[in-house]
């Protein structure tokens, strides 16, 4: 099998990384080289920008800043990780992607989509997924999860409810544009989403 990477978006709180890792434990069960990684992050350099952009302690971060920060982290992963896995044939599973930057730089914060369109193509050096999974969830909902959470809101986390439309509506619009893209709901069990995720991916990718 030739590789393949796999993306799953959506608004915070939606269960992308659980999903994620279902999924993973899913393929190796079956026997696929398996990989997961995120957004930011993925190695030793994009977890410490992970955590300089996620710090609430840099509020004051500027849009520009915030753009360029997710950009660098998304370069050395494609470069270190994506790329040398789907050359060996491996399935990568990726816990956001380029949909982020333009869901949430993009429609959430007002900068221009054209503009970050041409630096993801830049951080990726042109690479594409094979299938994006959007978690579409109420912002209601998502807020009610993040709540939940024990350790606290990170600083994309404190953002108000408008933002979080906008950012929910970016994903959807994005999502309406593209063939690669399928929008499922969020707001199902764990184990139903799961068994719809699978679904999509085996009948689009195998």
């Amino acid at each position: 099998m030739n590789g393949k990477l796999i993306v799953l978006e959506g608004i915070d709180g939606c269960g992308k990384t659980t999903q994620c890792h279902l999924l993973k434990d899913y393929f190796m069960k079956k026997g696929y080289k398996t990989v997961y990684t995120r957004e930011p992050g993925g190695t030793f350099i994009g977890e410490q920008i992970r955590n300089i952009l996620l710090d609430a302690k840099n509020s004051n971060m500027c849009r520009g800043c915030e753009v360029f920060l997710y950009a660098a982290a998304r370069a050395q992963l494609v470069a270190e990780k994506i790329k040398p896995s789907l050359q060996k044939g491996e399935l990568v599973i990726c816990d956001r992607f380029v949909d982020s930057t333009l869901a949430y730089q993009g429609y959430g914060r007002g900068i221009s989509l054209e503009l970050l369109n041409q630096v993801n193509s830049f951080a990726t050096n042109g690479l594409m997924p094979d299938l994006v999974i959007v978690l579409d969830l109420s912002v209601e909902e998502s807020l009610k999860r993040l709540k939940k959470r024990s350790c606290g809101s990170d600083r994309l986390e404190r953002e108000n409810m408008l933002f979080y439309e906008s950012v929910r509506k970016g994903y959807l619009d994005i999502a309406r544009s593209k063939n690669t893209h399928v929008v499922l709901d969020a707001s199902l069990s764990i184990a139903e989403l799961h068994e719809r995720i699978l679904s999509v991916v085996e009948e689009r990718l195998f």
